[in-house]
């Protein structure tokens, strides 16, 4: 097992932010992805499909309790189109929760979709209601993409976190993670100093580590949502990412380090006021450790996964190997210089940080 990151390198005081500037391109799901994931019965045919949702009547902004522009559309459809679509789309919700079951989807309604327009995934977001209560949740209709997949493969393999969601052709379907979002934290939540600090600066420190470990990339502040669970003497957190748009593409390093990004720089700078050197090292070891085990539980699963993510095409041929050099200079070999696919590299960076997948 590879050393940890030293702590110079983890918390770097004057270093260039890492900037995205560029979109990522689209990548399909190719048949031994699908073949993965009818095999573990993530693929299923849907009702509604993202093209259905595209037919959109008009939109206007969506703004929050703070009258702040949320960068969402509220849209709207034609009066037959919406009747069709709220049907199909908690028959959707139902199958996402519950599988086969569609006994109890008479109580449900699809009374709001909300569009976004930033991003790679241009996403829509449905708020499902449940009329005997009340009580709404949302998920998310995507196009799908072979990178984003393989995002969410390895984060319900690797991870504290288990993720649901389901392919249908060239449409993707993601339950909503619920948490406070990381700019919202960043902004209004830490300068007030209220919380646990140390046990922030730890979970950001084991949640850098994994998204190193599996080369998740662009983990800015609104990629990701701190999970806070009340405990009997305080509160604990987790910081868990929602977007995986930027598995494995981009060619810079630093990408994969969320502490690289100007976004979470407050963050950083909580990490390095409350945690000394030992205890960062502590606490990447355990996450390598936590990992390790997860890889040994799901190693077969996980190796069928890299099979199909080593044969896939993933991002351009320069970034790959400009991410092959900086690994290589960065884990002091010469090994990612064998590697022929983005696949590869996303193997030989798990195996050096947590041994053989």
């Amino acid at each position: 097992m590879a050393r940890p990151l030293p702590y110079a390198l983890l918390f770097p005081r004057r270093r260039r932010m890492t900037v995205i500037s560029q979109k990522k391109l689209h990548y399909p799901i190719r048949e031994p992805l699908r073949e993965y994931l009818r095999h573990y019965d993530r693929e299923t045919p849907l009702p509604v499909s993202y093209r259905d949702l595209r037919q959109i009547g008009g939109s206007f902004p969506l703004i929050d309790r703070q009258g702040r522009d949320t960068l969402w559309e509220t849209v709207f459809y034609e009066p037959q189109a919406l009747r069709e679509l709220s049907v199909g789309l908690t028959q959707v919700y139902a199958q996402l929760k519950t599988g086969s079951d569609l006994s109890f989807t008479e109580h449900l309604l699809a009374d709001r979709i909300d569009y976004c327009r930033f991003g790679n995934s241009n996403p829509f977001r449905v708020r499902v209601v449940n009329l005997l209560n009340d009580n709404h949740d949302y998920f998310y209709v995507k196009q799908a993409d072979a990178s984003r997949v393989y995002g969410l493969e390895l984060e319900h393999l690797l991870s504290p976190n288990q993720l649901s969601y389901l392919v249908s052709g060239d449409t993707l379907v993601e339950e909503h993670i619920a948490g406070i979002p990381g700019d919202d934290f960043i902004r209004a939540r830490l300068p007030q100093q209220h919380f646990n600090q140390v046990r922030i600066a730890k979970e950001f420190v084991k949640f850098n580590e994994r998204c190193f470990a599996r080369l998740l990339g662009d983990m800015r502040s609104y990629n990701y949502v701190i999970v806070v669970t009340p405990d009997f003497e305080d509160d604990q957190y987790r910081v868990r990412a929602i977007d995986f748009d930027q598995q494995s593409y981009e060619g810079r390093k630093t990408m994969y380090l969320p502490q690289y990004f100007k976004d979470n720089r407050p963050v950083i700078e909580m990490c390095s006021k409350f945690l000394k050197p030992e205890a960062i090292r502590q606490y990447q070891t355990e996450e390598r450790v936590l990992m390790m085990r997860r890889v040994r539980l799901e190693r077969y699963r996980l190796k069928m996964l890299m099979d199909c993510m080593r044969r896939d095409e993933l991002a351009p041929a320069a970034k790959v190997a400009q991410l092959k050099a900086e690994l290589n200079q960065h884990h002091h070999t010469t090994l990612f210089s064998r590697c022929r696919s983005m696949g590869d590299v996303v193997r030989q960076n798990l195996m050096l940080m947590l041994g053989p997948t």
